[in-house]
């Protein structure tokens, strides 16, 4: 017996799993419960089970009657050792063969000698404990005592129907009394003493207000069996069992032992309720079967969402769609993941059907609650995928419908449209059914980040379509301003108005007829359209700041242009007949006129007086001499402004202008003393005959040669060969323009010059004289004369060329000579510097 209380649990090679659940110190068995829930696989029943217990006085037979009557295997009294305590405490066993699960509850016995007359409080607390949990209870009891006081069981009655009264809502329990030894008496006759015994202790017992007229029937239901003793008639006894085992099968169906139990613990719940029911028994508190059952079912069926929630968490269809959805879209989301949750959730329905209503919903909810919130996260993450991916869709769609010639505003209405119904469907497609969660912060976000989207291509094309019309202004206008300012005259800043407007009318049109396919506000059109008006002006104004900075060189190019050429525009001979001093005022005026022209802006087409100042101030300077000594006349030029012109519009200052015009003066000085020079030059080469008194000295002095060559014709001849000879070198040699460049020069040159010249001449009358007499033709001598020398020249200058390079910087200087009908002139040698 004692190792049979030390185990716990006791495999008895059947089927019964025999266990102690409270052992005889009032010790709750929790670990053996446990196991023996695992092994019959009670949790499994739901509410299809019954409990049965049996109390009785000791050795009684109560354990006898049980391995008969449900093949259960309890420890039986071996009446040849003696009577004595068998059952210690309160053991539990499963009924074989009998449907539904029907667990059995061996109680310890009643009225012990083991325990003294004292010691009757186990006896009580287990025979509450029975009512407590069980749905029927056999009261084992011998023929003889009834009628009696003790013996009956009456004061253990009595003390647990007075307990009883102090539930709030008990169970209805059915009593089954089970009369052993039956005498001769009929069991007609015993049963109705035995009832009027029970009804008699139920009215005896002091009850609550509420339960005051309470009739014993809403408690119990009364049974009474007689069994013939087992001793004398075991084979009857036997027979007896066997028919009262019948009426255990399907105890719990209504008609049955059991079928109008009332506040039953789902099967599940059972080990846990047990314990606590002997817990407060054991405390003497007042058991609240209904506020029990409340409890019980709470914490069951907290279990049973925890248990619920940890699976969820191990599924593997959940991880593989979790993993899934953090990679990307997963098309089906919201369906697959409901699945999931509702198998959960019904998987808790179906544990938890018959814990208390109200408590199971309320824990059902607790429980979607908590699954909902264990799975959001991987619902944004579907959301925030499908957001991304309709952003990019919607990008692909966009630029592909620009780059097909649609409009812009057309193109991002429909891309809109279009991507933002299929993020709708997308979130049909993710939603929940057990949520009611709202997408309508991702669907706010998907439209903030397409219209940012479409804002910053919007200003990427605006900022393309204005630097393209920026562009096209600036050909058409850049190169055609810094023309007319180059040209500078009176219409110069009335053409480059007329230009400004003309293309910025036609460059305006069409940018506001572009701009209307953006779908933008009237307000920002006409920014941009203004802002294309004053980048026209800006290029104007600063392709006018551009050739102010090099007004210098265009004044210098003007003067030269028409200083060096004539109105045909073709290179200035400087013969002695132009006036230099006239055509150097009329360039200079023209390059002041330029100066003019550049110094300011004239776009709004406001009249100035810059020219005229200029004019006044540096054309125009009064003579010092004629004018009063002791008045200085104030300089218009001193100051930073012009009188008429803003200094937002002014391009060069007077100050500036005096300056560029003194440098200006001093750079093309030098072109018109070059040009004086050779004008002068030029007069003194067409100058051959001497003096008049060197003539007249010639002709007297003179005299008595002049006779000699008439009286020998044949010096006239020599003279005259030695002239052509002269003649030839003079002209070969260019010996004027030598000289013109100096004496000492002259003559090095002509010294490097002369042999080549007269070997040169020698060898073509060498020549000449070779030539066969019949092939020669009479010539015209002037002809002879002046294509030998020609020839000569070309000789003497590739020799000159290849002898020094002084000789080929006077052959340079002989380019210059040209032949005219009044002898030698000089061209300007301004375009050679």
């Amino acid at each position: 017996m004692q190792q049979r209380e030390l185990a716990g649990f006791e495999d008895m090679g059947d089927n019964s799993c025999s266990t102690q659940l409270i052992d005889g110190d009032g010790v709750y068995n929790v670990s053996g419960m446990e196991n023996f829930m695992k092994t019959v696989k009670l949790g499994e029943c739901g509410l299809s089970y019954a409990v049965v217990s049996i109390m009785g006085p000791q050795s009684s037979g109560k354990s006898t009657l049980l391995n008969h009557l449900f093949h259960t295997n309890f420890r039986e009294m071996d009446a040849f050792k003696g009577r004595s305590q068998t059952t210690k405490g309160i053991w539990l066993a499963r009924c074989v063969d009998i449907e539904p699960c029907t667990i059995i509850m061996d109680l310890e016995g009643s009225d012990g000698r083991e325990r003294g007359e004292d010691d009757t409080a186990f006896e009580k607390q287990s025979a509450l404990f029975a009512l407590a949990v069980s749905d029927i209870v056999l009261i084992n009891m011998w023929c003889h005592d009834i009628g009696r006081e003790q013996a009956a069981n009456k004061p253990l009655l009595k003390t647990v129907f007075q307990v009883m009264m102090r539930l709030f809502s008990p169970r209805k329990t059915t009593l089954l009394f089970v009369i052993r030894d039956k005498t001769k008496t009929p069991l007609e006759n015993l049963e109705p003493i035995l009832r009027e015994d029970i009804q008699k202790i139920w009215d005896s017992v002091q009850k609550p207000i509420e339960h005051k007229n309470t009739p014993l029937s809403e408690f119990f239901n009364v049974e009474v069996v007689a069994l013939s003793s087992f001793e004398e008639k075991e084979e009857y006894f036997k027979e007896q069992v066997a028919n009262l085992r019948q009426r255990f099968f399907h105890s719990i169906a209504p008609g049955g032992l059991a079928g109008d139990r009332r506040g039953v613990i789902p099967a599940s719940g059972f080990s846990f309720s047990a314990q606590q029911i002997w817990k407060v028994i054991k405390e003497n508190k007042d058991l609240d079967l209904p506020a029990h059952k409340v409890m019980v079912a709470t914490v069951r069926c907290e279990e049973i969402a925890n248990e619920k929630i940890a699976s969820f968490a191990d599924n593997e269809e959940w991880r593989h769609l979790e993993e899934a959805v953090q990679n990307g879209v997963v098309p089906g989301f919201g369906k697959k993941l409901s699945s999931i949750l509702e198998n959960c959730l019904i998987g808790y329905d179906m544990e938890a059907v018959y814990f208390d209503d109200s408590v199971r919903t309320s824990k059902r909810r607790q429980l979607e609650s908590k699954l909902l919130q264990f799975v959001q996260p991987a619902y944004h993450s579907m959301l925030g995928h499908l957001r991304s991916k309709t952003l990019e869709d919607f990008k692909a769609r966009f630029e592909k419908a620009l780059e097909s010639g649609e409009g812009f505003a057309t193109a991002a209405n429909d891309c809109t449209q279009s991507l933002m119904s299929a993020f709708n469907e997308g979130c049909k497609d993710a939603e929940i059914e057990q949520a009611s969660w709202d997408s309508s912060k991702a669907r706010e976000k998907l439209r903030r980040d397409i219209d940012a989207y479409i804002a910053s291509v919007r200003k990427a094309k605006l900022f393309e379509l204005t630097s393209l019309y920026e562009e096209k202004l600036n050909k058409a206008l850049s190169e055609p301003v810094e023309a007319l300012l180059d040209s500078a005259s009176d219409d110069t800043w009335p053409s480059i108005r007329s230009l400004l407007q003309r293309e910025t009318k036609a460059a305006l049109s069409n940018f506001a007829l572009a701009l209307s396919s953006f779908d933008i506000d009237q307000t920002t059109i006409e920014k941009l359209l203004t802002k294309l008006e004053e980048y026209a002006r800006s290029v104007v104004e600063s392709k006018a700041r551009e050739e102010a900075g090099r007004v210098l060189m265009h004044m210098k190019d003007r003067f030269s242009t028409l200083f060096s050429r004539d109105s045909d525009s073709m290179p200035r001979l400087w013969t002695g007949k132009e006036d230099i001093k006239a055509i150097t005022k009329m360039a200079r005026s023209a390059s002041l006129k330029l100066l003019s022209v550049i110094a300011a802006i004239r776009l709004e087409g406001d009249k100035d007086s810059v020219e005229n100042t200029l004019q006044l101030a540096l054309v125009d300077v009064p003579n010092s001499s004629t004018s009063n000594r002791n008045i200085q006349p104030l300089d218009p030029l001193a100051s930073n402004t012009w009188e008429d012109v803003p200094s937002t519009r002014t391009l060069i200052t007077p100050v500036q202008c005096k300056s560029l015009w003194r440098q200006f003066k001093a750079e093309t000085e030098y072109t018109v003393t070059q040009a004086i020079a050779a004008q002068e030059a030029n007069k003194r080469n067409n100058n051959w005959l001497p003096p008049p008194w060197a003539i007249a000295a010639m002709l007297i002095l003179g005299f008595n040669e002049f006779m000699t060559l008439l009286r020998n014709p044949l010096y006239l001849g020599v003279i005259f060969v030695a002239f052509l000879l002269g003649k030839a070198l003079w002209v070969q040699l260019d010996v004027s323009g030598e000289f013109r460049n100096g004496a000492l020069p002259g003559i090095l040159s002509l010294s490097t010059k002369f042999l080549p010249t007269v070997m040169n001449l020698l060898k073509k009358l060498a020549d000449e004289g070779q030539r066969p007499t019949a092939s020669n033709t009479r010539r015209n001598p002037e002809l002879d004369s002046k294509s030998f020398p020609n020839d000569v020249n070309s000789t003497s200058t590739s020799s000159a060329a290849s002898t020094n390079e002084t000789s080929s910087n006077s052959t340079a200087a002989s380019s210059n000579v040209t032949s005219s009908d009044n002898g030698v002139e000089y061209t300007s040698p301004i375009k050679q510097r």
